[in-house]
């Protein structure tokens, strides 16, 4: 009773195929000969067709058809794509597409039968999951999934803009891509349990973080989005990334990374788990998003009736996300080799006064650090401004590794005294010559009104010549603290 059940569709995928294919040649009055590319678009169709029909027979309870029409469309799309990649004239997006729209079709509907997320190594599911046992089965699915971690002919490098992101982050960018890599694994342990705990794979988390600010915990960019996964100050308001006695907590390493979970889950929702559409979304706006989709969330990101109603900005970032995600789960694919990372948390008593500044000084290249220590301690006390002296008994947050290192250079000895003398340093105002001397009583500063989401930080950048220094010391602020309202004067910039 199976048997017709199951060739009855395939065979009518086959004629479809072959009228396709005669057709074409029909209303065009033998003007175009069919090509190869377009015999393995119809080939994708009927895999396609044959998916559809497993799908419906799983449905059914019929699982021994379900099994062959699955088997043999599977086949016949892996066969198809891996020729389309030398095939002159065949574009690899159509059976990305393809492939994706298949692969939100299942909904788990095969069991245990080897559907297309099946189509995956063990291991790289516990990748994805963060986890060494991938004893979390959903979560490993539902990872391995959103990131398309299938063997599928290696369906990522056969989407173009991500093999193309790929190679930017191989060639170009991939010194930035180093720094990420060092910068997110002393964040980890304040980022990844938000993701953990939404279910989230840790590949996305760190594609963002490399994407969005490098795990620069206090990047600003120009459009005013600031933290390490760039938060607006609107939309991080609407998930709780407001400011708490003056810190933007947008900078926040764990507040960010939780309010990032919760947007990405909450538009996951919205677009039927289309993790394309959402990044986007997230870069290129949620309304923008919806209204390019409309009632279709099943629809693939590079879909000429989407991308192309994308900015270019937002069509370079959704393919960077995920290429930075993918390499995170497969380094050794691509001739990559990441440092291995001690990011264990840690912290430090002062023996003396230090500023982060010094404390930089002092401990050098300690442990290994060529780069220096600076970022790493900027990012772990996002609240501290590094030129600001922190007073004995103060705790700092580092790097377990680093605690005997303090103890051994920063607290006695000449590197502590060198670090506070250079920090002592003032640099001599030389006026310029150019200009005019000023008019007696004539006002060297200005006004500046504090508004909701400034720090002294985003006013100093704001104004290109001064120097938090500066101005806390032009208003006598205690610990570098403003308040909404507040008028702050401010030197007069030219």
């Amino acid at each position: 009773m199976s048997l017709p059940h199951v060739f009855r569709p395939r065979h009518l995928a086959s004629l479809v195929l072959a009228c396709t294919l005669l057709g074409g040649c029909a209303s065009s009055g033998g003007e175009r000969t069919p090509t190869p590319a377009d015999a393995l678009y119809g080939q994708l169709n009927q895999a396609s067709k044959g998916y559809e029909t497993a799908l419906q027979q799983a449905r059914e309870g019929d699982s021994d058809a379900s099994a062959l029409s699955l088997r043999q469309s599977l086949d016949l799309l892996k066969q198809s794509s891996a020729k389309c990649a030398v095939t002159a004239g065949c574009d690899p997006q159509r059976f990305f597409s393809v492939f994706d729209r298949l692969l939100r079709l299942k909904d788990g509907d095969f069991d245990d039968l080897p559907d297309l997320s099946g189509d995956v190594e063990s291991s790289q599911a516990a990748l994805a999951t963060g986890h060494a046992g991938a004893a979390s089965l959903p979560q490993a699915q539902r990872s391995v999934t959103l990131l398309h971690g299938q063997k599928l002919s290696q369906l990522i490098a056969m989407n173009g803009p991500v093999k193309a992101a790929l190679e930017m982050w191989l060639t170009q960018r991939r010194p930035y891509l180093m720094d990420a890599w060092v910068n997110y694994q002393y964040l980890r342990h304040d980022m990844w349990p938000a993701y953990q705990k939404a279910d989230l794979p840790e590949a996305l988390l760190f594609g963002m973080v490399a994407q969005e600010s490098g795990g620069k915990v206090h990047a600003v960019s120009r459009s005013g989005a600031s933290g390490p996964l760039q938060f607006m100050y609107s939309t991080g308001m609407r998930f709780g990334l407001g400011v708490d006695n003056g810190f933007d907590m947008r900078f926040d390493p764990a507040a960010s990374a939780r309010a990032n979970a919760e947007y990405l889950n909450e538009q996951l929702r919205i677009f039927n788990n289309n993790l394309e559409l959402v990044i986007g979304a997230y870069n290129g706006g949620e309304g923008r998003m919806r209204r390019a989709v409309g009632d279709d969330p099943s629809v693939s990101f590079y879909d000429p009736r989407i991308y192309d109603q994308m900015s270019p900005e937002t069509r370079d970032y959704v393919p960077a996300v995920l290429a930075a995600a993918w390499l995170f789960l497969h380094p050794d694919s691509y001739n990559l080799r990441f440092p291995k990372i001690d990011g264990d948390p840690g912290s430090i008593t002062l023996k003396r006064a230090a500023s982060l500044d010094e404390l930089t000084v002092c401990l050098g290249s300690a442990d290994g650090m060529e780069e220096g220590w600076f970022r790493t301690l900027r990012n772990l006390n996002p609240r501290l401004d590094p030129d600001t002296s922190q007073p004995v008994g103060a705790t700092l947050r580092v790097p377990k590794r680093l605690e005997r290192a303090y103890a051994a250079r920063c607290v006695d000895g000449p590197w502590p005294i060198l670090a506070a003398d250079l920090h002592r340093a003032t640099v001599p105002v030389v006026p310029d010559p150019a200009q005019a001397p000023a008019k007696a009583g004539a006002q060297r500063t200005t006004t500046y009104r504090v508004r909701r989401g400034d720090t002294l930080i985003s006013i100093v950048r704001k104004l290109h010549c001064s120097s938090v220094q500066e101005i806390s010391e032009i208003n006598d602020l205690q610990h570098h603290r403003i308040r909404v309202g507040q008028h702050l004067k401010v030197p007069v910039c030219r």
